[in-house]
Formats: C-alpha cells, structure tokens, sequence
C-alpha cells in the first residue's frame, strides 16, 4: 500500500504540483514526471480512499490505462440487460467481454502508485486551502499551512474542485448520483456474474443500474439535479426490484456529477483542470473515467511543456491543451449531449432502438468495447433518424404507470 510522506528534498519552486489523486490527477503527476519535471501530488483523502463510483471501465478506459498497471477487476460484463424503468426487460450478448469491473479506491491508489514509481512525490491527507498566482509561479497553500511553489498546476480535484472555481469552469448540466455497495448472497452472485444492468427511469434523463463485482453488487440511479425526493424514491424501487434493498450497503453515498459548457475555461495562467475538475463528463452515460484519464495525460504534457515556457508562450501552450480537450474530447461530449438531448426526450425510442434494432445495439457494443466512439454512434443512419422522429413527438416518459416524479411534493 502506499504510504505517502512528506518528500525528503523539498524544491524551492516545484516544477508541477497536481492537485487530486484521481484518475486525471494521478495521471497528469505520472506523465509530468516521466517528462522529467519535479512532480508534487497533493490528495485531500487518505489513500486508498473510497469514492462513489461505478467502477465500470468501458474500452476508451482500458485503453488509456497505463501499461502494466496492477488492478484487480473483479467481473467483466458478457451480457447486457436494458429496462425500460422496470419493463420491456431485454438481455443481449456482447461480442466480447467489455465493461471491466473494478473499486474505485483500488483503481485511484494503484494510478497513485503508477505516479509514484514515475518519480512523483505524493502527499495524501493535505488539503489545498488558497490557489494564488505570483509572476511566472503559482502558490498553493494547504491546511497543515504549508506553502508550495510550482511552475505549473494542474486540478484534478473532483466536481467540487477549488481550482475550477479559480479558474472557472462552467457546466451545462448538473446531476445527482445515489450508489450503494451491496453484499450479496452466493445465488444472487452467481445470477449477476458477468451481467450489468442498465434501466432507463422515470425522471427525465434518469437512469439506474447495477454493476457485479464478486459478492459485491454496486448499483445506483442518476438524474438531473434539482429532485432529490424523486431521486431517492426511484432508488428505493429500483434496488427493491434487483433484490438489493434488504441487506446492509458497505457504503450509500451520493456525488453530484457536472458537464462542460462549451467554450467552459480550462486553464487560467500556468494553472490548468483536468477530469471532473474541468466538467469533463459524459452527458448520457454520465461515464467520466475514461475522460479523467485521457485529459489527465493531455494535462500532464501540457504542464511540462508549461515549466520551460515564459509567460508570452505560456499563454500558447494553455491555448493549444484546450484545443486538444476540444478535439478529442469535446467532440465526444457535444455527440453525448445529442444523444443526451434524445433520450431526455423520448427514452422509449433509445431503448427501443437499442434492443429491437441490431445495428444500434452493435454500434454501442463496439463503443463499449472501445472501437468507437459516442460521437460515431450519433452519426449513424439509426440515430440519425431517432433523432429526426423525436423532434416530431411530444417529450415522454418512459413510464407513466410508474413515474416516482410525481411522489414529489
């Protein structure tokens, strides 16, 4: 296990400090430090940490996973079930096992470790307090009140991220996430093995799902922030359903998710976010992993680039990581928010597409498995013409017999 201490030599300026042992945050201090730059990690929790999440990395994360990493996954979906808020229930096969199952807490310490071995020094139990910027140099001080200067920072801190706030990013879309971690039975485990489930609820944009992890089922809902009491009503009936209300949750915790504003600020200065720090999240699929990891690396190149630079150029290498984030993954969350657009409108169309219609569902399956991408989905002749029909009918719910919305005082 990591122990993270306090570093034996301690620069007079930093090259790069990295605020957040996240997946974005611990792979910007691992790229910085493969670049030669002198890396320090800041991370509020202790490592390893829990953080809610579903832990299903999808093909783009496996991807962009750095080599011979050490990680336990504990299931890989096979099988896929779509519910349309408990009905039209429809299981299909993927054509190669895809959705690695993992914790969160494993996953964050062993990029941690990755980081470290690179040659990054990593203070865990430090909380950033004050992000200030002197001339070419960044300050960051921390509630143990030490001081720290770095030639460059990047923020990874998660969707309440203190750096975004300084460098202020904004979002298009705001969401609310109730997970459990479940304990299950050996019969209920054996049912789950190699099967997620993905069913489309009754608040607009809403979904649940559950993810197997041996005798671990994480499962949870989603939906637009702003109706807590419907939220946590479609939880209660979603996990009583899938049979995992009655036992004891490990954790039952919730986390807001946030999306990018096109155009949003990604860097202010020599102090650039990455991951959930700059909204950078899937509309639909609220899915962030994959971007966390890959805008981590981009952060991390830039922030190298950043510490040789003087000012005037500084403002060009800061230019040249937003247009990579937009070319790379803005492309991605404008398709998502189409798509996002649709189900919002009419999840029975996207559900019935997906399970009745064979090209849909191969398109999503290649997507899963990372031969594609969301924006690949949404230019198809399917989601061309979803798309087309829905603007042409009133929004629907995807269950009106069913519609934990209207329990909402």
């Amino acid at each position: 296990m990591l122990s993270p201490s306090t570093p034996a030599r301690t620069p007079r300026i930093w090259d790069v400090i990295v605020v957040g042992a996240g997946p974005a945050g611990a792979t910007a201090a691992r790229v910085a430090a493969e670049n030669g730059c002198e890396t320090l990690l800041l991370e509020r929790a202790a490592i390893p940490r829990y953080k809610t999440c579903g832990g299903g990395l999808i093909g783009a994360s496996l991807a962009a996973l750095p080599s011979g990493l050490a990680l336990n996954v504990y299931d890989t979906a096979r099988r896929l079930t779509f519910s349309l808020n408990g009905r039209r229930e429809r299981t299909l096969d993927c054509s190669s096992p895809t959705i690695a199952m993992v914790y969160r807490s494993e996953l964050d310490a062993a990029l941690t470790e990755a980081a470290a071995a690179a040659g990054a020094h990593v203070r865990d139990s430090t909380v950033l307090t004050t992000l200030e910027r002197h001339g070419a140099t960044v300050t960051v001080k921390t509630h143990h009140g030490d001081t720290f200067r770095a030639r460059a920072v990047v923020g990874a801190d998660g969707s309440a991220s203190r750096v975004a706030r300084y460098v202020g990013v904004q979002c298009a879309q705001v969401d609310l996430a109730l997970e459990v971690e479940v304990p299950v039975e050996e019969s209920t485990a054996r049912h789950w093995r190699g099967l997620a489930l993905m069913e489309w609820g009754p608040l607009p944009g809403s979904f649940g799902w559950v993810f197997p992890k041996g005798d671990v089922c994480t499962a949870g809902v989603v939906a637009a922030r702003g109706n807590p009491t419907g939220l946590r009503a479609y939880k209660e009936d979603f996990l009583a359903r899938q049979g995992l209300l009655g036992p004891r949750p490990l954790h039952d915790t919730g986390h807001l998710t946030r999306c990018r504003r096109p155009g949003s600020p990604l860097a202010r200065g020599r102090v650039l976010v990455a991951g959930d720090a700059a909204a950078l999240v899937d509309h639909w699929s609220r899915e962030g992993i994959s971007y966390a990891l890959r805008s981590g690396e981009l952060a991390g190149h830039a922030a190298a680039r950043l510490v040789a630079t003087t000012e005037t150029e500084a403002s060009a290498v800061a230019a040249d990581y937003r247009r990579q984030i937009d070319v790379i993954l803005g492309t991605e969350m404008r398709a998502s928010s189409s798509l996002m657009d649709l189900f919002t409108r009419n999840p029975s169309l996207v559900h019935t597409a997906l399970t009745r219609l064979p090209p849909a569902w191969r398109r999503l399956d290649t997507y899963l498995a990372g031969h594609t991408s969301v924006a690949g989905i949404m230019s198809t002749p399917v989601a061309r013409a979803a798309t087309a029909l829905a603007t042409r009918l009133p929004p629907r719910p995807a269950n009106p017999s069913r519609n934990i919305a209207r329990t909402t005082p």
